[in-house]
This record gives C-alpha cells, structure tokens and sequence, in this order.
C-alpha cells in the first residue's frame, strides 16, 4: 500500500485542531486572557472560531480582571494635510504607534480627551465668529484595539449652541455614557442629553440643581472645554467661576455640590490661572498650573478628596528636581497608577521626541520618558499636539 505524505501545513493544522479538542474552553480562555491585547488581536485573525472565541463577553470580562498596561492616547491635527492623527504610546520605551486617522478635518481643536475603562471620549469642535453658530463631532475609540465611534447628531440640533461633554462610567451596570451639558445661544436655556453606550441612543432629562445652585452659576467660560472626572459612578465638573465641583451621579441621575477645599480658595485669590481637575488614585484632585508660583516655589500644589464621603481634602506639595524652565515648564495631565503622575509639555519636543515626566507620589522622585515615534510614522512640524492623556489597555468592545 503506497503511503500518503499529508503536507506539513496541514499537518500542523490537524495538531491544532487536535489540541483545541483536548484543551477545556476555560483553560484556553485562562492562558489567552494573560496575553497582550496586541497578541489576542493576532489570533483573532487566524479562524472564525478563534475570532468567536476571543470575542465572547466571557473572555471579554475574563481579560478585564488581568494587570494592564498604561499607555498614552495622543492627538495630533496637521494643518496641511486638514487631517487629525490619533497615536498611541506606551510608557515602557515602545516607539509611538499610529491608531488611526481622521481625514478632512476643518475643526480647530480637540476637546479634553476623557478616558473610562479602556475607551477615550473626546470632541472636534469648530466655533464662528461670535455667538452664532457652535459645531461639534464626538468620538468613542478603543486606542487597544483600534475602533472608533462616531455618536450620532443629538435630537434636537443644537448647533447654534455651546456645550460641555463629559465622559462617564456607570459601575453596576457596567456602561459607559456620555453627557451633554447644552447652553442654547439667545435662548437662555439649559440642555441636558445622555447618550448610552448599551443602546446607542440619546434621551433627554429633567433634573433640578443642588439646593442653591442656579444653572447661571454654570459658566461656560472656555468654549467646549469641561474639566471633568469620573469617580464611583459620578461625573464630577469643575465649575470655574466659585471652583467647587458639580457632581452628577450616573445612577441616580441626581446632581450635588462638592465644595472646594479652602486652600483653593486661598489660593485663587492671588492667582491669575484657572485649576485643573485630575483624578489621582480613584481620588478627585484639584491641582493649579500656576508658572509664576511654581517658579518662585519650584513646585506644585495638589488637593486631594482622599475621604469623598466626609468631604476631607489633603493637600499634597510636589517639589521640582530641576528649574521650570529647563523641565519644559510641565503641568500634570493624569495619572498612571496609584503612585504616579504624568507631567507633560508641549514646548519640550527635540527632533522626534516627545518628552513626558512621571512623577512618584511615595519616592517623590520624577523620572523622564522619551517616546519616539519611529520610523512609520514621523512627526511633522506642522503637527499641533492637541491633547495627552493615559489609558489602561483593555478589550471592551464598541
């Protein structure tokens, strides 16, 4: 009997297929689930089974338990080409990767890019002369895995209108929302609309402000700029005209007042800069980039919400190792983990690098990270570097 040479390609295929068999799906799940998201997308790419099988909610919420790794989402708008350049960078020396872009973008600027669980919220905006006309496209992506969103026109249009989008994740049921705040030109009315990541729709509410807050107080002093956070379910927004902090609480669909610490108050009294709210170790934290004190002093104030139930804030000092000037005059756009904070700055860009400064909360010592983008995708100067911020790398689906 003449013997048959099955070729070693399909040989290798049978062994596989034999091996799925004799492996239980739990197992394959749990050495899968410990891979690098850019490893999982590899062998989604193999088989329609593979792609089914690392596509599950099971393996989805499997994967979200592990460690993952930090990286930065970068924006990036070139003028010549009207296209806007979306970058990832990882913050353990990989070249910077390009995710993906958007081509013929006239809109002038980017809103504060907000990152929940895995995915980036932010807006193009475009703004008339006077107050006439108000534009704007919101986006989802996945930095991860390479998706993108585009949230559908509200109803009704508000495009003669200024607003603030704010990003938020909602725990216990495991949704991310997003929130628009509206201020209707001429009219003198407010707007609020929810969109839902679960149903792909909009609605709109009806709620009532805090006891002795108007909607008046809600200045919208830097169009389509909202400096917000997302803690436990609640989407918290820095109001810049008494600096205390509204609190919207996805669950409920209620809003509360937060007040600012003293020290904040103190210290807008003799300052000329507006704070910025970050989120620091699952905290609230209230930080003023304020160049001419953080010359004179060589640091940084930072108020903390350590107890959010008691309301206490704990101030904390960050002290420069080098004068602001040769630091590229830096200011904290997000944290990373727990102990650490990104310090950024758009005037430190040597060639093709971009420098970004880690500081940590328990050594107290900065460390520098030069992230180069490589030779795919070189930056071109006439790239305007729109917004930084971190994101923790995760496999939710859009």
């Amino acid at each position: 009997m003449q013997k048959i040479t099955i070729p070693s390609c399909i040989q290798k295929k049978m062994e596989t297929l034999e091996a799925e068999i004799l492996i239980p799906t739990e197992i394959m799940e749990d050495i899968f689930s410990r891979l690098p998201i850019k490893s999982i997308l590899r062998f989604r790419s193999l088989s329609k089974p593979w792609l089914l099988r690392l596509s599950s909610p099971s393996f989805t919420k499997l994967h979200s338990t592990r460690p993952h790794r930090t990286s930065l989402f970068i924006s990036a708008h070139d003028r010549s080409a009207r296209k806007q350049h979306l970058l990832s960078a990882p913050l353990d020396g990989e070249p910077v990767t390009h995710l993906m872009t958007l081509d013929y973008v006239d809109y002038y600027d980017i809103t504060e890019a907000q990152h929940l669980n895995g995915l980036v919220c932010f807006a193009l905006v475009k703004y008339c002369s006077g107050d006439d006309c108000y534009y704007a496209q919101i986006f989802v992506v996945n930095p991860s895995t390479h998706n993108i969103f585009k949230l559908p026109e509200q109803v009704p249009d508000f495009s003669n209108s200024r607003g603030c989008y704010l990003f938020g994740f909602e725990e216990s049921k495991n949704e991310h929302k997003i929130l628009i705040i509206t201020d209707i030109f001429k009219s003198g009315t407010l707007e609020i609309m929810i969109y839902s990541m679960s149903d792909y729709s909009w609605r709109k509410i009806d709620v009532e402000p805090p006891i002795g807050f108007h909607w008046d107080s809600l200045a919208f002093k830097v169009d389509g700029y909202c400096i917000s956070v997302c803690v436990n379910s609640v989407v918290h927004l820095l109001l810049l005209d008494t600096y205390d902090i509204l609190g919207f609480d996805l669950r409920t669909e209620k809003f509360f007042i937060i007040n600012a610490p003293q020290g904040v108050i103190d210290y807008e009294a003799q300052s000329n800069y507006y704070p910025d709210l970050i989120k620091i170790n699952g905290c609230i934290g209230v930080v003023f980039d304020d160049r001419d004190h953080v010359l004179e002093k060589n640091g940084m104030d930072i108020w903390v919400l350590q107890d959010y139930e008691n309301r206490v804030w704990v101030r904390e000092i960050i002290i420069f190792p080098e004068s602001l000037i040769k630091l590229g005059c830096p200011f904290p756009i997000d944290s990373v983990n727990m102990d650490e904070i990104i310090f950024f700055s758009f005037s430190k860009l040597s060639g093709n690098v971009i420098n970004v400064h880690v500081y940590n909360r328990k050594s107290r010592c900065f460390k520098s990270v030069q992230l180069t983008p490589g030779h795919q995708f070189p930056l071109s100067r006439t790239f305007d570097f729109g917004h930084i911020s971190c994101y923790v790398e995760r496999m939710v689906p859009l």
